[in-house]
């Protein structure tokens, strides 16, 4: 396992993250604490969730029960994996408080305590805020965070779909105010969707931000399991009632070819198309560490073969042809 540096905290983190948005929701919690358990048997160091995650209720909101069962996870491993979580979609505590989501002082406050109860753990290592809120002034969520991390509950700080000009903005805020700054962006990013490569990735490799894409198979599109005129599976994410429209929004003009294009290329190099999509954006300018995102043991192994698959100058130049840099 090569391990890279966090951004610039000097943290060693593995160069694929278990993502845990299936936990307690498609995926059961026995089995998905044996998936976890397995990931750090492999040297995988690095786990993602949010508090968000879990059994969608209440319009949408999450119960939050994926930290719990993460929480359950770590028992007794806790002090050998580098924990991530996010702040700012709602959960279903209070329903109908507009005060119970967000960025402002008070839900960052009151949502990290709760993180840290259901993670049964004295300290966050990486707490990112799960999206921009432009009514919040960033200097009030930077000074939110700044004392977490001055507290010892928060170790390091980063963000989630946000746009380049407005971490800069937080740069420049921490720094005028001598508060702690964002160390990761973690962004959607994938070979069907290279916007991320226009503005952010330039402004990470100038200032040193760990990029954390997630979604790197496109909502499952990148596994090549759905086909033109055929039938969503019920176990797919296609087909689910709370999260197949955000998965279907993968559906864009022409993907099917694209697909078509890119698993002859995978076959090729005798790797699944999952493997090559994994494998190229690891390979990819400013990627510290790939979020997966696996159902059940056999899809994490199948990820986990992507740690052998070598991307070759030929291999981009074809994949350029198919998916042009920078293509929204």
């Amino acid at each position: 396992m090569n391990y890279k540096n966090l951004g610039r905290t000097g943290v060693m983190v593995s160069p694929l993250c278990l993502g845990t948005m299936n936990f307690g929701y498609r995926t059961p919690e026995a089995d998905a604490i044996s998936i976890i358990q397995r990931v750090l048997d492999d040297g995988i160091n690095f786990i993602d969730t949010a508090n968000f995650y879990g059994q969608p209720v209440n319009n949408g909101r999450g119960q939050g029960i994926t930290e719990t069962i993460v929480g359950k996870a770590l028992k007794g491993r806790r002090d050998r994996v580098v924990l991530a979580t996010k702040v700012c979609l709602p959960t279903a505590d209070f329903p109908e408080d507009p005060n119970a989501r967000g960025i402002s002082r008070r839900s960052i406050i009151a949502e990290c305590e709760k993180s840290l109860k259901r993670l049964d753990t004295d300290y966050i290592d990486l707490y990112q805020l799960h999206r921009p809120q432009r009514d919040i002034p960033i200097d009030e969520t930077l000074r939110a965070l700044d004392d977490l991390v001055r507290s010892g509950k928060v170790r390091y700080i980063g963000t989630s779909m946000f746009p380049a000009w407005q971490i800069i903005e937080g740069l420049w805020i921490s720094e005028r105010n001598h508060l702690n700054r964002f160390v990761t962006e973690q962004p959607r990013y994938n070979l069907l969707m290279r916007g991320l490569e226009r503005e952010v990735i330039p402004m990470a490799l100038e200032y040193n931000i760990a990029i954390l894409p997630y979604s790197p198979l496109a909502g499952g599109i990148l596994t090549g399991k759905y086909r033109p005129g055929e039938a969503y599976s019920e176990e797919s994410r296609m087909a689910d009632e709370a999260w197949g429209e955000w998965a279907q929004g993968f559906m864009v003009e022409n993907v099917h070819q694209k697909v078509e294009a890119l698993t002859a290329i995978a076959g090729e190099k005798n790797c699944t198309l999952s493997q090559l999509a994994l494998a190229w954006v690891m390979q990819q300018p400013a990627i510290t560490s790939v979020i997966i995102g696996p159902r059940t043991v056999s899809q994490y192994e199948d990820n986990l073969g992507a740690l052998k698959v070598e991307i070759t100058d030929d291999d981009r130049q074809c994949i350029d042809e198919i998916v042009a840099p920078g293509q929204p």
